[in-house]
C-alpha cells in the first residue's frame, strides 16, 4: 500500500456507518472491511457531494449505522479501476464503482496512504430526544 511516485490515483469517497469505521480503525486506516454475505458488491463514490449526501440522509436514520455517518476519502490506483465501469444511479452525481465483494481484498492492496475521515453526521434512534 504504499505509494508510487508519478503513478496516477484517483480520489474515491465512501460514506460509513459507526461500525465499518470502527473496523477501519482498526486496520490503520488502510482497508475496508470484508463484505457482509447480504453485500455482494462495495461501492466507492466518485465525489464528495453523493458520499454526504448518503452518510447524512442514510446512515444518520439507519440503526445498523448506528445512526452514525461518515465520509471517507482515499486514493486508489487508477490502473486498477480501469476494469471497473462507473456506474451512474440516480442522479447525474450519484456515480460510483461497483466492486465485487470477492475483488475488496484486492481493491484494498491499491489504497495509496490512508483512509481518511473527512465528515461526520449524527442522528437520533426514533423516539430519543435531540
Amino acid at each position: 500500500m504504499s505509494d508510487t511516485p508519478g503513478e496516477p490515483t484517483m480520489t474515491l469517497y465512501r460514506p460509513v456507518g459507526q461500525k465499518e469505521l470502527d473496523l477501519i480503525v482498526a486496520s490503520g486506516y488502510r482497508a475496508f472491511p470484508p463484505r457482509l454475505p447480504h453485500q455482494p458488491i462495495f461501492y466507492p463514490v466518485l465525489n464528495e457531494e453523493y458520499a454526504v449526501q448518503t452518510a447524512r440522509d442514510w446512515n444518520t436514520r439507519d440503526a445498523a449505522s448506528g445512526y452514525a455517518g461518515y465520509v471517507t476519502r482515499f486514493r486508489v490506483r487508477a490502473s486498477f479501476l480501469d476494469r471497473y465501469p462507473v456506474r451512474t444511479v440516480g442522479g447525474r452525481s450519484h456515480r460510483e464503482y461497483w466492486i465485487p465483494a470477492e475483488d475488496l481484498a484486492a481493491f484494498n492492496e491499491q489504497i495509496v496512504g490512508r483512509i481518511e475521515v473527512v465528515q461526520e453526521f449524527r442522528g437520533h434512534p426514533p423516539g430519543a430526544s435531540s
